[in-house]
């Protein structure tokens, strides 16, 4: 494992030069916010990197609901009982593996492993605006139709899940980049990961971190372009008679 630290902001990075999975730990006064749950073997070196810190890790938050963000919830749950557990009210259901469609939902398909296995429920249900710590939920559905953001009050930083890829080239979801084609194979609506993408950017944030890639500061300019090449990319299969882009 790999961590790096941008103020506020630790990356822990799994398997970084083959197939980066990013989870992340965001510093409160008193405590720790973990953010998505890597990979299933991830758990005891997040508690190393937690006990380095020496603050409780209190809260763990997933943007979504597939394998390589969940990974290590139950592990982590076993040892830290008295952690909250986090997820947008959509992706909740995803998480115990529903992968049913709402009324007016984009109806592609939802893509993406999703554990049936997992013992670990939910403790508190997110919604747009709703406050963890000093982190305000963004919803961005797309990647999967309850995917969140999450914007740092103090920094400006921007922890976006699967919103973006940053390995093989800067993406909005759903966008291949055959260098890391793995977030658009897992992503749900291309249309739908444009308009969050658009809104995210909005943001301005200080800083994109991912869950697959590098951390970007100043990422307005790489995020423009990346939400120009998708929206080109989606209306010129849109032209040609539509159909979903990966």
């Amino acid at each position: 494992m790999r961590i790096r630290r941008n103020h506020y902001l630790y990356q822990l990075t799994f398997l970084p030069r083959m197939f980066p999975v990013n989870c992340y730990l965001v510093e409160e006064e008193e405590s720790l916010t973990l953010i998505d749950a890597a990979l299933p073997y991830s758990a005891k070196a997040i508690l190393e990197a937690v006990k380095r810190i020496g603050k409780p890790l209190t809260r763990i938050v997933l943007t979504h609901a597939h394998d390589d963000h969940v990974g290590a919830l139950d592990k982590l749950k076993e040892a830290l009982p008295e952690a909250k557990v986090f997820i947008s009210k959509r992706d909740a259901r995803l998480l115990e593996g529903d992968r049913s469609l709402d009324p007016g939902e984009s109806k592609e398909p939802i893509n993406g492993g999703v554990s049936s296995k997992l013992k670990t429920r939910p403790d508190v249900l997110l919604g747009e605006g709703d406050l963890v710590g000093s982190l305000r939920v963004i919803a961005s559905p797309g990647h999967t139709p309850g995917s969140i953001a999450l914007l740092d009050s103090r920094s400006g930083a921007l922890i976006a899940g699967d919103a973006f890829q940053v390995r093989g080239g800067i993406a909005v979801a759903g966008q291949l980049r055959p260098l890391f084609p793995f977030p658009a194979w897992g992503t749900w609506s291309s249309s739908t990961s444009l308009g969050s993408a658009q809104k995210l950017r909005d943001l301005a944030p200080s800083l994109l971190a991912v869950g697959h890639g590098e951390m970007l500061e100043s990422p307005v300019p790489v995020m423009d372009r990346a939400i120009l090449s998708a929206a080109r990319k989606l209306a010129g299969g849109a032209q040609e008679g539509g159909g979903r882009h990966a």
